[in-house]
């Protein structure tokens, strides 16, 4: 088998869809057991189309307080529950809607508060 130049290889990368470097990555990967995540960070890029191929799946997402609702203080002792914050600090962001309950947490944790948040009546948005 020939040897193929670090050209070519670029060039075969650049006709693959970003399903099939994927898949040769962990093909790669599991035939050298090495880890190339930064290798396709570099490649991705170059590739043309593969941005608009591409759906990442989002890791972070925010809680944001829409409305108290009619059970203020049951809001307001559930953000305090969610966060580290004292009784006025926690009143001033019920009473300043919308804003930020949480903000960059895992999906279980944006999800489960978005959930108490409800349950005490205050209308809340998961980004």
């Amino acid at each position: 088998m020939a040897k193929l130049s670090q050209e070519d290889l670029l060039a075969q990368f650049e006709e693959m869809t970003l399903i099939e470097l994927s898949e040769f990555v962990k093909a790669f990967e599991e035939k050298f057991d090495v880890t190339a995540a930064a290798a396709v960070a570099a490649v991705a890029p170059g590739a043309p189309g593969a941005a608009a191929e591409a759906v990442e799946e989002q890791d972070e997402f925010d809680v944001i307080l829409e409305g108290a609702g009619d059970k203020k203080i049951q809001v307001i002792k559930v953000v305090r529950e969610l966060t580290s914050l004292g009784l006025k600090e926690a009143k001033d962001l019920v009473d300043g809607t919308p804003k930020p309950v949480l903000e960059k947490v895992a999906k279980e944790a944006a999800e489960k508060a978005a959930e108490s948040l409800k349950a005490a009546g205050a209308s809340v948005t998961v980004k």
